[in-house]
Order: structure tokens, then sequence, then C-alpha cells
């Protein structure tokens, strides 16, 4: 058996008479508010054979099957121990304002520079549209471990990936739970933006305590309404930010499936400045995907980012790159909608975490149109 650690935050209410210790976190918002974030560790353990077997299968896409070890792992979750980080403080007194306070935040970022010091990045996953506590466990360690075992990774660059997990229903009413999901997607956005915030206050308390950083990356990777999510944290991080730019917090960002609008990435749309908070930021799309197809036509959503891409990319940045990934995405289902998860996409998003440049020929990619930041798998 092989023991597997996930880090997360949470904005969701948890389940059991201690909050540090929790059975398990429900589909509602956390009782000290809808912001309120708890910050904690999930250990569990799993078949190595069982994720070999999923790690290395081959299909039509390429090497891999991560929606199948993410339903494998979704079961090992269900008897996982869960440990939330403690803290200390005054919950009618701001953050700012606290004095000898103890954060739990605090305590997972100290654990996390430890292990970043290691040759370690870090990957921030957050999940989308009707996906329950243990699902959302079982997706992000699936991530982890399909991009770790890529066989096209660099072998001296390991990869930790957080979870953050919002309130999304887990259930499949369509009519009533995407709605629900995309309130809470928008609120669960301010919550994100705290815990941002959090991180780039950490950082610079090391500079300015005259620290050393690592060296290592942190990235943010957003499925389906998960980039909703991310779509109104930054207006919160901007109104916390000094100036006028975005604090450069990640170096790439995956919107992967994003079910926002096609235009949110134009100048003065809600995501228009995104690329501020990135060295380089990755969309990939499926034309087929039959769930962006769903948010189109049965909840009145304008053109989705993740079916057909920007809708003008020549007016974008240029740090931002458009993967149009239908020539290779193979399936049925829902499963058109989580190819993130497996094959030469997964292993595209690892060769940018391995800083391959997106002109690389080892990437599976030609320029789609004449313009340098389109992209079409093959």
């Amino acid at each position: 058996m092989k023991n597997l650690t996930l880090y997360y935050a949470t904005n969701r209410k948890h389940k059991g008479s201690d909050r540090f210790k929790p059975d398990s976190y429900e589909t509602a918002f956390s009782d000290d508010g809808m912001e309120n974030l708890r910050f904690g560790k999930v250990t569990l353990s799993a078949d190595e054979n069982e994720i070999a077997k999923y790690v290395s299968i081959t299909k039509k896409f390429g090497t891999g099957d991560g929606v199948g070890l993410s339903e494998y792992l979704t079961e090992c979750a269900k008897s996982a121990t869960i440990e939330a980080f403690k803290e200390e403080l005054n919950p009618k007194i701001s953050d700012i304002h606290q004095k000898d306070a103890k954060f739990g935040s605090t305590a997972m970022f100290d654990e996390l520079k430890k292990i970043m010091e290691n040759k370690s990045d870090v990957l921030i996953y957050i999940h989308g549209f009707n996906v329950s506590w243990h699902e959302a466990v079982g997706s992000a360690l699936s991530l982890q471990e399909m991009l770790n075992n890529s066989k096209v990774k660099d072998p001296k660059q390991n990869l930790l990936v957080i979870l953050f997990t919002w309130p999304s229903n887990g259930q499949a009413l369509p009519f009533v739970s995407y709605k629900s999901d995309r309130t809470d997607a928008k609120t669960s956005g301010y919550a994100f933006a705290r815990g941002m915030l959090k991180v780039r206050d950490f950082l610079m308390k090391i500079k300015k305590d005259g620290g050393i950083l690592c060296g290592q990356d942190i990235h943010l990777l957003c499925h389906s309404m998960g980039n909703y999510v991310l779509q109104n944290s930054l207006e919160r991080i901007d109104q916390f930010t000094p100036g006028s730019v975005l604090p450069r917090i990640f170096e790439h960002i995956f919107l992967c499936a994003p079910d926002v609008d096609d235009n949110v990435l134009e100048p003065g749309e809600p995501m228009g400045n995104l690329h501020e908070l990135a060295r380089s930021v990755s969309i990939y799309h499926n034309k087929e995907d039959k769930a962006m197809y769903v948010s189109d036509y049965t909840k009145g959503n304008p053109e989705r980012l993740g079916t057909g891409g920007v809708a003008r990319p020549s007016i974008l940045h240029n740090k931002i790159q458009q993967i149009n990934c239908t020539p290779i995405v193979q399936g049925e289902g829902f499963v058109e909608h989580s190819y993130y998860f497996s094959g030469y996409v997964n292993e595209d998003i690892r060769y940018s975490i391995d800083s391959v440049s997106h002109e690389d020929s080892k990437r599976r990619r030609t320029r789609d149109i004449s313009l340098p930041n389109v992209w079409r798998m093959k």
C-alpha cells in the first residue's frame, strides 16, 4: 500500500464534532462564514498496483487514465484521515489586527515551504461543478499522481498538488444544482482570493525578514466552474493590492475546460487582468465537450471558453496561450470534459510545469492559425 498526503484549503462546513479532525466536509458553507477558510491535510492509503495500472494504461489520446484513477482514489478517500491545522485567534477581529495569533494557513505554509525546498513545485487545484468532498480529494490526488508519473516529466522536479475545494452540491440535478453551484462558486471566489492574499503576504514576509525563496514555482489549475471561482477572486485580490497591477503569484495558470464566457479574458472584461497573476496562462478547450453544451444551451449562458476557445484571440495579452484539444480527445460523455487528467493534454501541462517552451517540438501541438498564441493538439 502507498500512503498519499494531500494539503487542502476549504470554505466547506465540516462534518463531525471536532472541527480540527473532521469526518468529512459538507456541501454547505462553513458556519464561520462563506469566506472562512480551513487549512489542513488528508492522508489515505491506496494500492500501488492500482495506481500503476491507471497511470500506465494506453489509450488513443495518450498514456494514462486519470479519470479512472480519480474514481479509485475517491473511494480510498472515504476512509482517509483528515487533520485541520489548529489556530488561535479572535473571530471577531480581522486578520490584519490579530496580535500573537496562530493561523492555520501559516502552519500549512511553513510545512509547504520545507517541501518546496526539497525540489518540489506546488500546483493549486480548483475543481468544478457537481463535486463532493471525497471526489475533490480523489481528483486532486489523481492529478498529482498523473503529473508525477508522467513519462515526459523532468526527473529532478517533483510536484505537490494543493486542493482548494468549495461547497459544490455533488448532485446531478441539471436545472437546480448548476445554478446553486454557480452562486456558491461566485462567493467562493472571495474565499479563494483571501487564500491567495495570505500566500502573497507569506512570501513577502520571507523577503522582509531577509529569508531566501527556494526558487521553486507555484502554479494554478482550474477545471470547469473552478474557473468561475477564479474569475470572482480577481476583483477581491485587486481591492487588497496596492498599485494598479495584481501580484505575480504563479508561474503558470492552466484554465481547463473553463465554464466561463468566451470573451472573459479580453481587456475590460472580468478576467482581463488575469495575466498579471502569472508568467504564462494556458487555455485548454474541446469543441466536443458535452458539459459545455449543457452549460450553453440549458443554462442560457453565452458561448463557453471551454468549447471554442477565446472569441477574439488576436486582442489577448501575449502571455495567454490557447490550445484546441478537440483532435485528440476520445471517449464518451463527461470524459470529454476531464481530458486534462490524461494522455497528451496531461503531458502538455507537465511540459509547462517543467518550463518547456511553448514552441518546443516535443509538444504534440501545431499553430492552428497565423496567430502565435493559438495551438492545435495533434
